[in-house]
């Protein structure tokens, strides 16, 4: 039997919502409540100040990243997985190959 993940603080929610709409907000939130690493330090004591503004608590130095992380995207369940969606160049070739077969 699989076990369910924590919703940690979107318990707040209660019966509301949806389970996987929880979860989606509940891994957003955890990432960008985390301190993250500051990009002129390397100190891991960046905070969110505001929508897409991050402060590091140990040079003071104010910036600007993403909205709800400093640098990397935050990747749900729902999103397609990269290894089966096929690459723009190889379909492009396969299409072309194709083209040639069809004219032979």
């Amino acid at each position: 039997m699989k076990t369910e993940k924590k919703l940690g603080s979107v318990k707040r929610f209660g019966a509301r919502y949806g389970r996987k709409l929880k979860l989606s907000f509940s891994k957003i939130e955890t990432e960008q409540r985390k301190l993250h690493k500051c990009p002129y330090c390397a100190k891991v004591a960046v905070k969110r100040v505001a929508l897409g503004i991050w402060q590091c608590r140990k040079c003071d130095v104010k910036f600007t990243g993403k909205a709800y992380s400093v640098t990397r995207k935050i990747t749900t369940s729902e999103e397609v997985i990269p290894e089966l969606v096929e690459e723009p160049q190889q379909a492009e070739e396969s299409y072309e190959e194709e083209q040639e077969q069809e004219v032979k």
